[in-house]
């Protein structure tokens, strides 16, 4: 898939005011400092399309952009972070999971972990969630150049085996760096198949 435009489209933080559900949707969630904003400008093939931030949580919206006028690349707020109030984190979780089970285009979740770290117990308990309410997600895999090269394969296949403890079957995943590019191209593939898949059944899919 070649990124011809790429452009913002807007902000808020009710589902009920996102876009015209007529096109595939993408969201993209993972926790803070997990490389999100850089993976989605990587994938855009903009500098600047995401807000990068050296501080945690600066993403507190439903962000939503347009990609080649046919889908949606949604920038969720991240979850696990950890320095900000007990109502304001409610209050997040609330805005995102109400996203999630009622946004009738939304074809995958994409999550974000970071590859230099075994399963942390907040992306275990969203992945369990998202499965509960029977929402589709891919793994992502961030950062794999800060290992070496003779680390990634066994670091990813560490992660699955734990992985399996819950699942019998694994979703599918993405190993990446947007430092690199690592990664992209699958990416965009994928996203290129489930657009077909979308628009043949009408949102009827399953990844």
């Amino acid at each position: 898939m070649v990124i011809k435009e790429a452009s913002f489209l807007v902000s808020n933080t009710d589902y009920q005011k996102c876009p015209d559900p007529g096109l595939p949707e993408y969201a993209f969630i993972g926790r803070s400092n997990v490389g999100k904003s850089s993976l989605i400008n990587r994938l855009a093939a903009r500098s600047n399309l995401a807000k990068t931030s050296s501080t945690p949580g600066k993403t507190q919206l439903i962000n939503h952009f347009i990609i080649n006028k046919s889908w949606y690349l949604v920038d969720l707020p991240g979850y696990g972070y950890a320095k900000i109030g007990k109502h304001e984190r409610e209050k997040w979780e609330r805005m995102i999971y109400d996203y999630l089970r009622n946004r009738p285009n939304l074809v995958c979740t994409f999550v974000l972990v970071d590859s230099r770290h075994e399963m942390q117990k907040a992306d275990l308990e969203f992945m369990m969630n998202l499965t509960e309410l029977g929402v589709p997600f891919n793994l992502v895999f961030t950062k794999v150049d800060k290992l070496r090269p003779n680390q990634v394969n066994p670091t990813i296949e560490r992660y699955l085996q734990q992985m399996k403890e819950y699942w019998e079957e694994l979703p599918r995943y993405f190993v990446t760096s947007s430092e690199k590019s690592i990664g992209r191209e699958d990416l965009l593939l994928a996203i290129e198949e489930y657009n077909q898949i979308f628009n043949q059944s009408r949102g009827n899919i399953v990844v």
